[in-house]
């Protein structure tokens, strides 16, 4: 029976600008739970082996498309894996083919299966020039790598090292700088975004956690992931830009499912879960904030206007009810294997209707 007492808020269906749905039996236990809320998603690249060519690509989305829950309405973006090898003909003819919409940098070894990644961004310099020819966006893992390099302290040195330098050489170039987790970041977006040639994504978990999280009474091995959460200054800087209202922030949940016994182990996978309560949780962080008001643009109609898609014409409405949501349960892959969702640390009261 619906709560009398429930607040609801009704938008146009949002878009997940980017996505792990991984493959095999794991995509076909994750995807739904981001089809059934989100129209499109930009998916990642980094499978084993990663996705690398137009026809990886094409491939790989057909394996999605197989997997969509009959009746559910929901189109893949691809995109492929940026390697020092690329090539910018194979790029571009999948471009036109409208095959790709992104083309994803993994500094090398920075995350989750980035063993192939690029080890000099000067080597793709000829890729990055095809690109800005063509409109093809660049996706961004935003870490600086090194042995001298703190891992808080990557993404501030490689906005220096590598995002400025970039950004000079290829003025045209469209630059997604993915999953942001610092004020120096935010900061940097907010100054430049104005240009619509640089935009940020924006996790529903970043928002919520700290790197407290990771150390409460113990190592919770479900709280980590790549970038890491830094310090609470950091995530305060980021709520105020989500809900700035400022056209240069979308949603983008990076959910990255593992297995529990991936996360629970002596080297635990990194990667949040959160496909099934992301954006009731984005919801939590606007309401609290007091900028419910600015959801729509953030959740909506950011990430079209980046990527030059029109506005999802379906809407979805978002519930706020008295009583806390319940406690995420795991679910199963097919063989049996768990995987955890992300769990906020505060009780939340939003939810999404009729999913």
């Amino acid at each position: 029976m619906p709560d009398p007492s429930a607040i609801r808020l009704t938008i146009p269906r949002p878009d997940d600008w980017h996505v792990h749905v991984r493959d095999g039996d794991l995509l076909r236990a994750v995807l739904p739970y981001t089809a059934k809320i989100f129209a499109r998603a930009i998916i990642m690249p980094n499978l084993k082996p990663p996705v690398t060519t137009a026809a990886r690509a094409k491939a790989y989305r057909d394996e999605i498309i197989a997997a969509v829950p009959a009746g559910v309405k929901f189109t893949p973006l691809m995109t492929v894996y940026l390697t020092d090898a690329t090539d910018p003909a194979d790029l571009a003819r999948g471009h036109a083919e409208g095959v790709i919409t992104a083309a994803k940098l993994y500094p090398a070894h920075a995350t989750t299966n980035s063993e192939h990644g690029v080890t000099d961004i000067k080597k793709i310099y000829p890729v990055l020039e095809q690109m800005q020819k063509i409109g093809m966006p660049l996706l961004v893992h935003g870490e600086a790598i090194g042995a001298d390099i703190d891992v808080f302290d990557r993404e501030a040195v490689f906005i220096e090292k590598t995002l400025k330098p970039v950004r000079k050489d290829f003025p045209a170039l469209k630059i997604v700088f993915e999953h942001i987790t610092t004020q120096e970041a935010a900061d940097y977006v907010a100054a430049e975004g104005s240009k619509n040639t640089l935009a940020a994504t924006i996790t529903a978990h970043h928002l919520l956690i700290n790197r407290n999280a990771m150390f409460q009474g113990g190592i919770r091995p479900h709280y980590y992931c790549l970038p890491v959460a830094k310090r609470e200054k950091h995530r305060a800087a980021l709520v105020k830009a989500a809900t700035s209202g400022g056209t240069m922030f979308f949603l983008g949940t990076d959910t990255a499912p593992h297995t529990r016994a991936a996360k629970e182990s002596a080297c635990g996978c990194a990667g949040i879960f959160s496909a099934p309560n992301a954006l009731a949780l984005y919801a939590q962080v606007f309401d609290e904030a007091g900028r419910l008001d600015k959801l729509e643009a953030f959740a909506s109609r950011n990430g079209p206007a980046f990527y030059g898609v029109p506005v999802n014409p379906d809407t979805l409405t978002l519930v706020k009810s008295l009583k806390p949501n319940s406690e995420i349960k795991p679910i199963l892959t097919e063989n049996g294997q768990e995987i955890v969702g992300f769990a906020p640390m505060s009780p939340a009261f939003w939810g999404v209707a009729d999913i």
